[in-house]
């Protein structure tokens, strides 16, 4: 991650993937539900502006941003909602245009950032090629839940090697963000790239992260993974294999994003 340019160059093409989703939709497609319960897609796309001003500000003032910092931790229940409705409540063109320029501001000022720079976040500082990962994972997660919304199938890219990698990047958070304390041991992940990602430049057939002699293993496709860490499917309805006691637990409480401990989706079927 020291040179951001290739994550950067990904961050966009995640974000024109879903701009295409979404524009053009009529404003009831905007009022469309999606799986995150009280959220609609304009809640989505609102949410995704939200997070790249903060990041914005994140970079270009850390002082500001530390307020708002405070201002999380005094409600950290409602925050991340409370800045989902402001921009949902706003005209569906108007919006838009928010995010786009938010977005295309945050790039160039991560782009020029120079090397070792590092930004303070929710959760830990972060370099500019970590905080752009961070906001490809998010791009692509809540693009999931607009996909779902509107009954379209993304075809996964290998894009989504670069939510992997956060995700156990992230393992150590998700302990501690619920008050426990992380393994010592560090965990390898060994995951199936997605079905017609795997041929030519476009990567490998397993992606695979941390040491070969690591004595905890997680294994299965690299989407499930990234639904999981993103907490978009319920660890049930994965076909990740744990080897381990650690690596187990960690799959039932993994999160990929900065924040409070996320409640993860219910299992398919639950409650029917």
């Amino acid at each position: 991650m020291s040179d951001p340019a290739g994550v950067l160059a990904d961050l966009r093409a995640e974000s024109e993937e879903l701009d295409l989703l979404v524009r053009g939709l009529s404003e009831e497609r905007w009022a469309a539900a999606t799986p995150a319960p009280g959220w609609t897609v304009a809640h989505q796309i609102a949410h995704l502006a939200w997070t790249d001003a903060a990041a914005l500000l994140a970079a270009t003032d850390p002082g500001a941003f530390a307020v708002e910092v405070e201002k999380a931790l005094a409600a950290p229940d409602r925050f991340v909602d409370e800045g989902a409705e402001e921009g949902a409540a706003l005209a569906p063109g108007v919006l838009l245009a928010r995010w786009r320029d938010g977005r295309e501001r945050l790039h160039r000022v991560l782009r020029e950032a120079a090397p070792g720079t590092r930004f303070p976040w929710y959760g830990p500082p972060m370099s500019a090629g970590s905080l752009a990962t961070a906001r490809l994972m998010e791009t692509w997660a809540h693009g999931q839940d607009v996909a779902d919304a509107l009954g379209v199938v993304r075809a996964p890219t290998a894009r989504l090697r670069h939510v992997a990698w956060i995700g156990l990047r992230a393992r150590d958070y998700a302990y501690l963000v619920r008050g426990l304390t992380p393994p010592a041991a560090p965990f390898r992940l060994e995951l199936t790239a997605p079905e017609g990602v795997a041929d030519g430049a476009l990567g490998d057939a397993v992606w695979s992260f941390g040491p070969e002699d690591a004595p905890q293993l997680v294994t299965g496709p690299a989407l499930d993974f990234c639904l999981l860490v993103t907490q978009r499917v319920h660890r049930a309805d994965t076909a990740l294999v744990a080897q381990g006691a650690d690596a187990e637990e960690w799959l039932g409480i993994a999160q990929a994003f900065a924040g409070p401990a996320g409640q993860g989706r219910p299992p398919q079927g639950a409650g029917s």
